[in-house]
């Protein structure tokens, strides 16, 4: 008995020794999370020093992850940027066509963030240092979070196995059998919670240390049955799917997310090293300006014309005019760039006549050898095509596409007010409950359209657009599902859910995969002179391709999974996704 008092002694300290050194590496701006660590003591140390780390690296991990899995696959691939600029390092090819050091970064992310979730779990539940089931419960919430991203970029993963001490290959599970898991999981949750509003007093509260809901559990109940409804309907359809209406029956019989308070957004640091979490200025500013940085990249084509051609209140938000400026070019003198210049500088001039742009064009592409395109300047609302191959690079300027705002590349440590990192939001919530109605699924129950429109007033408002600009566009035809065939309806949802994930790339690119819009995304490209083709012939991406490191770590079990997957491509739809 004695030596296990010192054995459990000994675990303690070493656990207050983990606090302080996690601690210290915490952000500045929350004083509560950053304590001296020198002044916890045996009493103070709590489970809750332990949530901080797990909930920002996910959203919003260090500048590698940031950059390689976020910005140049799943921002890029869910059609919220470009590069393939002038001044950009990188054709807008980049990502499509496999890396892999760029997909192992990303798979390697994945894989590595199970750690931190896994020591939580582990330190809140049965038998833990710390246990308390209501921290717990959370924990199961937040693993529903990342599985839900993990499967969805990859397909079939370890979840069932995975941090078993006992199993040192897991086995690969399948989609539907993870999807199924984090339902009961999420339920597991609810029920734990029931009308608990915190998790305990003083070092059992998670407070402020909990940068998704600040402590309320009830928030939190409300974020498990949000993510139940996600992804009850994005297995919904599937095939074998036998477990997604009964799901959305029952999340319509308990709360979602349902106010402007209820967003779930981590507010992000403006202090804290890029090295430990990073944003989208790490990538941008730390190499040049606006204007040249090589790490650069502008707002799509898709987006800025959904906005700007219905009046679109969140343009200014998400995009900055294009700077504009007067601009030669010069025919390539030989060879086949010289013989596609006619036809690659006539593609610029459409996609600036199309969005409407100020702008000028002198000289002759097929005749000359020069031709001069002048842009009136931080006037025009112009998004760069996707997918944009490295030969016509020389013609796409900088300066004729439209750049996101100060809101999304303020640099840190400035002060400035950055964009806050989306988890899930009140807007997607209402966006689920219409979608529901629409496809007529047994229990969802509520008019469509009343839903829809405050999935749009509660996503205006998320981005701060004025209450005047809502009303108006909410008077559009294209704010209404009122009328309509059901497809024409579903368009709509799809479409607006994926505009108010800006930012958060991998929710939107997997509601390109699972409903075909924006469908000029989900169309890819076919056009090798003008477009670059990847690995996959212009396709659109409907999954990663899996890490190195899963071959050598785990390979046996990982051909398993390949077997029924289908092969190891990007172009290989995943369970979610297939009619």
């Amino acid at each position: 008995m004695i030596n296990m008092r010192i054995m459990k002694s000994y675990k303690l300290l070493f656990i207050i020794i983990l606090i302080a050194a996690g601690l210290a590496g915490c952000t500045k701006d929350f004083e509560e999370i950053n304590k001296d660590p020198n002044a916890i003591t045996a009493d103070e140390a709590s489970a809750r020093y332990f949530i901080t780390v797990p909930q920002y690296k996910l959203y919003a991990p260090d500048n590698y992850p940031y950059w390689r899995a976020m910005l140049i696959h799943a921002d890029r691939f869910a059609g919220y940027f470009t590069f393939g600029d002038n001044y950009s390092w990188w054709s807008d090819e980049l990502g499509y066509a496999y890396s892999g050091s760029y997909t192992d970064a990303t798979w390697d992310f994945y894989e590595g963030y199970f750690g931190y979730l896994d020591n939580f779990l582990k330190l809140t539940g049965v038998g833990g240092e710390f246990e308390n089931d209501l921290m717990y419960a959370v924990g199961l919430i937040m693993k529903g979070l990342y599985y839900q991203m993990y499967t969805e970029t990859f397909g079939e993963i370890p979840y069932s196995e995975a941090g078993d001490p006992d199993i040192i290959l897991p086995k690969y599970d399948t989609q539907i059998s993870i999807y199924k898991g984090i339902i009961a999981d999420l339920n597991t949750a609810m029920t734990t919670i029931g009308d608990n509003v915190k998790t305990g007093d003083g070092v059992e509260d998670l407070g402020a240390n909990d940068l998704y809901c600040g402590g309320d559990l009830q928030k939190w109940k409300r974020l498990a049955n949000t993510l139940k409804l996600r992804i009850a309907l994005r297995a919904y359809g599937a095939t074998g799917d036998d477990f997604a209406a009964a799901t959305v029956d029952q999340c319509f019989d308990s709360p979602v997310l349902n106010s402007a308070t209820d967003n779930v957004l981590i507010t992000k640091d403006n202090v804290i090293s890029k090295w430990n979490s990073d944003s989208y200025a790490g990538a941008y500013l730390d190499f040049g300006s606006l204007e040249t940085s090589g790490g650069g990249f502008t707002v799509s084509q898709v987006m800025v014309d959904l906005l700007r051609n219905n009046n679109d209140p969140r343009l200014p938000k998400f995009a900055r005019p294009a700077f504009g400026g007067t601009y030669t070019f010069t025919k390539p003198a030989s060879g086949t760039d010289r013989d596609l210049w006619p036809k690659r500088v006539a593609y610029l001039n459409t996609v600036l006549t199309n969005a409407g742009a100020d702008f000028t064009k002198t000289g002759n592409e097929v005749t000359d050898e020069t031709v001069t395109f002048t842009m009136a300047a931080n006037k025009n609302y112009v998004g760069q095509p996707v997918r944009l191959n490295g030969f016509i690079k020389p013609l796409i300027r900088r300066a004729f596409f439209s750049t996101p705002t100060d809101f999304f590349i303020a640099k840190k440590g400035t002060g400035s007010n950055i964009y806050k990192e989306i988890v899930l939001t009140t807007a997607e919530a209402n966006f689920l409950k219409a979608e529901a109605i629409v496809k007529g699924i047994s229990g969802a129950t509520g008019d469509a359209n009343t839903y829809f429109q405050e999935g749009i007033r509660q996503s205006m408002q998320m981005w701060g657009c004025a209450a005047g600009d809502i009303t108006s566009y909410l008077a559009q035809p294209v704010a209404s599902i009122a009328a309509g065939s059901t497809d024409q309806k579903l368009e709509k949802i799809a479409t607006q859910k994926w505009i108010n994930s800006y930012s958060e790339g991998f929710e939107g690119w997997a509601i390109v995969r699972k409903t075909g819009y924006p469908a000029s995304l989900a169309a890819g490209v076919t056009d090798a002179d003008i477009y670059g083709l990847g690995s996959i012939n212009g396709l659109y991406p409907e999954r990663m391709q899996y890490g190195t490191g899963a071959y050598s770590k785990n390979g046996a079990n990982l051909n398993t999974a390949i077997g029924r997957q289908g092969a190891d491509r990007m172009d290989t739809k995943l369970w979610f996704s297939k009619p």
